[in-house]
């Protein structure tokens, strides 16, 4: 009977999974479906502790204190941090929580390797009988190290603990590693007397995490961020294979199939090959240096009264939110400058690009949070299309992804990424703290046109006052 009753709720949990991750396609009901996954992830564990019954010896789970232990620590540990988080480290937490899903399934590789090896030497089990089942626990062990390692290394970058590194023939190397790999699993799946190759596969695939993700920055992270991502749920999924368990298997699959998609569209989105992803090879600031030495023209600054005036009498404004947006924590007064202007008859809108900020939605999510209209947030392929009729695009913190350079400049590190197309526009005023390059590092040739104006200082800052100046207006 409790056989059953869990099944139902394993079901349950699937069916809230599904629903939730449809939810998500929407910002509307995001929240909400968040909550719905979260109530069936729920269901399923408080089910699993008290309902579930070994087949074979009738055994429920027991060590309960432990359980219940590790549920507290993790529970509140997991509430704080979150609570904590700030939205520009929202990034390096994804990535964290991420890598920890990793590390889990690497662990249920080795802990379930162990006891089906024990089980072989006292001859209680043919061998032939648990070989797809050690492809499982190899392949997980493989998918689950390389997510952890290239998670703890996207960390590390993201919050600048770490920094790009490449060496001549780190791509070879990596394939090198990666075969390896392959080799030593197919190898214990034959052999499982070499208990040692186990290690060896742990040890390559984290080698292999690290090395891949080492040599990719600038604008390229969210596309890493979403690729582990996948890895992660594709390990979940092999864990639900091993346990037999549909909630851990549909969730798996649920994470790794939009994970990858995902990972397709942001590949899309910068103009990457998937492939070069994959063997890390793509995203470095190869071509700073060269791009740098441009002779760049002069840049002209506008006041606060100005940029008001010229705002309060136009038809149309476009904000383009970037990383400083979130670095001043500025949505809500960018929220409060969409009204005045709103107030004063002037028609607003945002221009959201695919990864702009540090992860895929970041610019959405920080706007939800400021609970700008859903309705207002436009895509790149609707912004630039906007871009034309628009009297005043206000950029705010975003650098790489309106850079003329990756559409006119073959040289350039960024060429042929889809940008948003702000040059478009009657005029463009940006917001910056300095001249310094972005996330890519490279220079912005927006900032030297002549329809463009700059507008330094800190975002929430420079806003509080435009806000100030528009309403004397």
């Amino acid at each position: 009977m409790d056989l059953n009753i869990l099944t139902v709720c394993y079901l349950l949990a699937s069916v809230t999974f599904i629903i939730g991750l449809k939810m998500l396609s929407n910002p509307a009901s995001a929240r909400k479906g968040n909550l719905i996954a979260a109530s069936g992830m729920s269901a399923a564990i408080i089910g699993t502790i008290f309902l579930y019954q070994n087949v074979e010896t009738g055994a429920h789970l027991h060590n309960l204190g432990w359980i219940f232990g590790a549920l507290l620590i993790g529970g509140v540990v997991g509430m704080f941090a979150a609570k904590k988080v700030m939205m520009t480290a929202m990034p390096e937490m994804v990535s964290l929580f991420n890598g920890m899903g990793g590390a889990c399934a690497a662990l249920i590789s080795i802990i379930e390797f162990n006891h089906l090896s024990k089980e072989l030497q006292a001859h209680s089990i043919e061998l032939s009988s648990v070989q797809p089942t050690l492809v499982i626990i190899a392949v997980g062990l493989m998918i689950g190290s390389v997510s952890f390692a290239g998670s703890m290394i996207a960390w590390g970058k993201l919050n600048g603990r770490v920094k790009d590194f490449s060496f001549p023939g780190q791509n070879i190397l990596n394939l090198v590693f990666l075969a390896t790999a392959l080799l030593a699993a197919a190898w214990l799946v034959l052999n499982p007397e070499n208990s040692f190759l186990l290690y060896i596969i742990l040890i390559l695939s984290l080698l292999y995490g690290v090395l891949f993700v080492m040599p990719i920055g600038g604008a390229d992270m969210p596309v890493v961020i979403s690729l582990l991502n996948s890895f992660t749920g594709v390990a979940a999924a092999f864990g639900g294979f091993l346990y037999d368990n549909k909630v851990m298997l549909t969730g798996g699959i649920l994470v790794g199939a939009a994970g990858t998609l995902l990972t397709i569209l942001m590949c899309k989105a910068m103009n990457r090959s998937l492939v070069n992803v994959l063997i890390g090879s793509f995203g470095g600031s190869k071509s700073t240096e060269l791009d740098n030495t441009k002779v760049q023209g002069n840049y002209k600054e506008i006041n606060l009264s100005d940029a008001a005036m010229v705002m309060s009498y136009a038809n149309k404004v476009m904000i383009v939110p970037g990383y400083g947006l979130a670095v001043a924590q500025a949505q809500h007064i960018c929220h409060e400058l969409e009204k005045i202007l709103e107030e004063k008859g002037v028609e607003v809108k945002y221009a959201i690009h695919p990864v702009a900020g540090r992860m895929p939605g970041h610019m959405n999510v920080l706007l939800a949070e400021a609970d700008v209209n859903y309705d207002k947030l436009m895509e790149m392929e609707a912004a630039n299309d906007e871009f034309k009729t628009t009297d005043v695009v206000l950029i705010l913190g975003a650098n790489d992804v309106v850079n003329p350079a990756a559409k006119n400049d073959p040289a350039s590190p960024i060429f042929g990424m889809p940008i948003l197309e702000v040059e478009k526009a009657k005029t463009v005023i940006v917001n910056k703290r300095s001249m310094k390059p972005g996330y890519a590092g490279i220079e912005n040739d927006l900032f030297f046109q002549p329809k463009t104006s700059m507008l330094f200082g800190d975002a929430k800052k420079v806003l509080q006052n435009l806000c100030a100046e528009i309403k004397l207006v």
